[in-house]
């Protein structure tokens, strides 16, 4: 089959000869291989897939690599401190002994001051104690945006992994140590995140450090399915707003989650499990959700007798200090010394749908204004209400008051607990059950579920 070429020429068509049509095709192929050309050379070199051996200096390996090169880093040790100024891939071994990386007992180990860098499976070691100059194991500038750090494995006693002033940076499941034989507050924080955005903080395993996660000045990120364990804090906010928690463990921390000086987090499904003091603090936080947590056994150590503490307090599954607005919903508080504290103007709070069981003491509430814990004829399960449901409508008949001038008391005279089962103090509370004129101002649930709520099931909508 012939091909015509034709051209426009006022109006009417024109058939080449044959001369030009060849002569068209030769300069249509000679543009298209031009074209070839220019793209070719506008477009990145393909990046080279380099093997790494241990008897090499790694820091003049990086430095001889082209952006977007992939290092695989042999097993074995490489001794001194790296920096990373390009776009690169470093990956350790898999499956045998690992990629050492041993900054020898000072400074920072790895330092990235470029976009797109990825460290993936590699062991850090020996990094510098010295907190003032926050010696890292790994240290992400602001200049490194989009930095993935996974499936590493870091241990050493200053900061485990810093990102500091970055974006879009990805910190999953990675294992962090810190030293032990450290006072706590001389250990540096697992991961720390310092004027952060969109930072995705995922599936790490953290023990042995000041606090597991410490988030600063930081917004829009996600904090989810972390491990923390023997820590000062878990997670520790502060002056961070709009930011998510979920599905996270702590387990024997001073406070489970730290929640500081923010507004608008996002908190749901998280689980604290013997930590201490507090299983969450919230400490001037304002706008947020509290939703869907267990916290379980948060006690104080008690005295041969069972009778005090010996640290002079009590443990509070959730305390609230100078914290307004917030919603307090479908969480399980249990077997602590105290279920919800709240202190210093901590009012304003909507907390219904949870469950409060078998705590020493459900609720202190130090304030005299009233506060109603139902909303919509519906309000929280409490273990050791002793009313009744005549109407079978899963709602108690008779209104929860946890507490009663008596307790107030002994918030303010701890050492009357003595008195607390004498027929004296059994004769006042009998009186202010049967004058309500007596009873001062607090908390009251009006509407006292009869069986305690179910786990969600799926993940709740905050709204």
């Amino acid at each position: 089959m012939t091909l015509l070429l034709s051209r426009r020429s006022r109006g009417r068509a024109e058939v080449w000869p044959a001369a030009y049509r060849s002569l068209y095709h030769h300069h249509i192929i000679h543009a298209f291989c031009a074209a070839l050309m220019v793209v070719g050379l506008a477009a990145p070199a393909g990046a080279a897939s380099l093997i790494i051996d241990s008897g090499q200096p790694l820091q003049a390996s990086i430095d001889a690599a082209a952006p977007g090169d992939e290092l695989h880093l042999s097993a074995g040790r490489y001794r001194g401190a790296i920096r990373i100024d390009k776009p690169l891939v470093l990956v350790g071994p898999t499956g045998t002994a690992p990629a050492i990386i041993d900054a020898g007992g000072h400074g920072t180990a790895i330092t990235v001051v470029a976009p797109a860098v990825t460290l993936d499976g590699l062991h850090i070691e020996r990094w510098g104690a010295d907190l003032t100059t926050m010696d890292a194991g790994i240290a992400v500038r602001r200049e490194a945006s989009g930095a993935l750090i996974r499936h590493c494995d870091l241990k050493g006693p200053g900061f485990g992994i810093w990102l500091d002033g970055v974006s879009d940076a990805s910190v999953t499941d990675n294992r962090l140590r810190g030293e032990p034989s450290l006072r706590s507050q001389d250990r540096g924080n697992g991961i720390h995140l310092f004027n952060v955005d969109n930072a995705h903080v995922v599936g790490n395993d953290i023990r042995d450090v000041r606090d597991g996660i410490y988030i600063d000045t930081s917004h829009d990120s996600l904090l989810e399915n972390n491990r923390l364990e023997d820590l000062r804090y878990g997670v520790h906010y502060m002056y961070a707003h709009d930011n998510t928690l979920r599905g996270n463990v702590t387990r024997h921390t001073r406070t489970g989650y730290a929640l500081m000086q923010s507004r608008g987090l996002t908190v749901v499904g998280n689980r604290s499990l013997q930590d201490r003091n507090y299983g969450i603090l919230m400490n001037n936080i304002t706008d947020s959700q509290i939703l869907d947590n267990t916290i379980a056994g948060v006690r104080q150590p008690r005295d041969e007798r069972g009778e005090g503490d010996v640290n002079g307090g009590d443990g509070k599954a959730i305390f609230i200090y100078n914290a307004q607005f917030n919603r307090i919903e479908g969480n399980r508080l249990e077997d602590s010394d105290i279920g919800i504290h709240l202190t210093a103007g901590s009012e304003d709070n909507r907390v219904v749908g949870n469950a409060f069981v078998a705590n020493r003491r459900q609720v202190k509430y130090v304030a005299t204004r009233a506060q109603e814990w139902s909303v919509d004829g519906r309000g929280n399960y409490w273990s050791d209400y002793l009313g009744w449901d005549l109407e079978e409508d899963g709602i108690g008949d008779r209104a929860y008051e946890p507490n009663d001038a008596m307790d107030r008391l002994l918030w303010r005279h701890p050492s009357a607990r003595v008195l607390m089962d004498s027929p004296a103090v059994l004769a006042l509370r009998w009186v202010q059950r049967a004058f309500p004129v007596f009873r001062p101002q607090g908390v009251r649930d009006s509407a006292p579920l009869m069986q305690a709520p179910k786990p969600a099931m799926t993940k709740r909508t905050a709204s």
